[in-house]
């Protein structure tokens, strides 16, 4: 091919792609608020902490280039981050998989509820996510003194003799942030599974027995999810964001930074090195790192749940 015919291919291609424009303007003025509102605030921020990721910027000064020295130190210098990371990694590995299971399979039992029921069981369930004093409960449970409920409970029996230090003792300290997140997690990806659930055609489960499908399992896997598969990605993706994102957890029951740094998370680390020191350039380095992660976690999932159904 000439390069003249190339050129002009090239410019039949945008004409053609300008008059597909023109032809879906009123389209596109109605999606332009929140494109404009996406990019300003999603978009824009995320490319800004890269940018300063390879900067040295304390907010008072300048930031100065300094190439990939935030990278090295935090992955060649700094002990806590890769404590923070391996924390992380323990509560995403243990939390997301079980969490997303968990509020898969608590919206399709209750999805068998009547409809009122239904609607008071999917309260109970998902009032755990919203509740404002949530730690306060958690923190009298597992208080580290006689009068905790676990302790107390423990002791009355005569399992215990003494109190146990639950959230300050590096040992007990990872096990009940675990337990905590867990019972957290069914919040919007629980909310999604049970409005996927509920929008799939009943003729569908019909023609499945005509075709063979023999019990309820076959019937999730050929039928329930594929015809999900839009709810199945949200549920993935705030999964991702809330086992990667732990922090106000810890924070308000072990404390910060928590003994040994036992549960601290990458998260904390950022909020450290951000919201204390004012270290942005090293800040940034940290959430670039998380936000790659996540980016890469996502991925892995959409590949996964391509294979169901097939």
């Amino acid at each position: 091919m000439s390069l003249a015919r190339y050129i002009t291919k090239i410019k039949e291609r945008d004409d053609s792609r300008a008059r597909e424009i023109y032809k879906n303007r009123i389209c596109y003025m109605f999606l332009a608020p929140y494109a404009i509102v996406f990019i300003l605030f999603f978009v824009a921020p995320v490319v800004i902490s890269v940018f300063f990721s390879f900067t040295y910027y304390n907010i008072l000064e300048p930031p100065k280039f300094i190439g990939l020295r935030n990278y090295i130190n935090l992955l060649l210098a700094d002990d806590v981050f890769l404590i923070s990371l391996k924390n992380t990694f323990i509560m995403a590995v243990i939390t997301g998989p079980i969490g997303y299971i968990m509020a898969f399979l608590f919206a399709w039992f209750i999805n068998e509820l009547p409809r009122y029921i239904r609607a008071f069981v999917t309260l109970i369930f998902y009032a755990p996510s919203i509740s404002g004093s949530v730690f306060m409960i958690w923190a009298l449970i597992f208080s580290g003194d006689a009068y905790g409920y676990i302790n107390g409970a423990l002791m009355a029996l005569g399992i215990l003799d003494q109190p146990v230090l639950w959230l300050t003792d590096p040992k007990y300290m990872m096990p009940v942030m675990l337990i905590v997140i867990l019972w957290m997690s069914l919040g919007a990806g629980f909310l999604a599974f049970l409005a996927g659930l509920s929008t799939i055609d009943p003729t569908l489960y019909e023609a499945g027995l005509v075709d063979g499908i023999t019990n309820r399992w076959q019937e999730l896997w050929y039928i329930t999810l594929p015809n999900m598969k839009g709810m199945l990605m949200f549920g993935a993706v705030m999964a991702i964001t809330q086992s990667f994102g732990v922090a106000d957890v810890t924070i308000a029951l072990a404390g910060f930074p928590s003994t040994d740094y036992a549960v601290h998370t990458v998260v904390n680390h950022l909020i450290d090195y951000g919201s204390i020191r004012f270290e942005m350039g090293y800040a940034s380095a940290i959430a670039t790192i998380l936000f790659f992660t996540m980016i890469l976690c996502n991925a892995g999932i959409q590949k996964m749940l391509r294979r169901i159904g097939t």
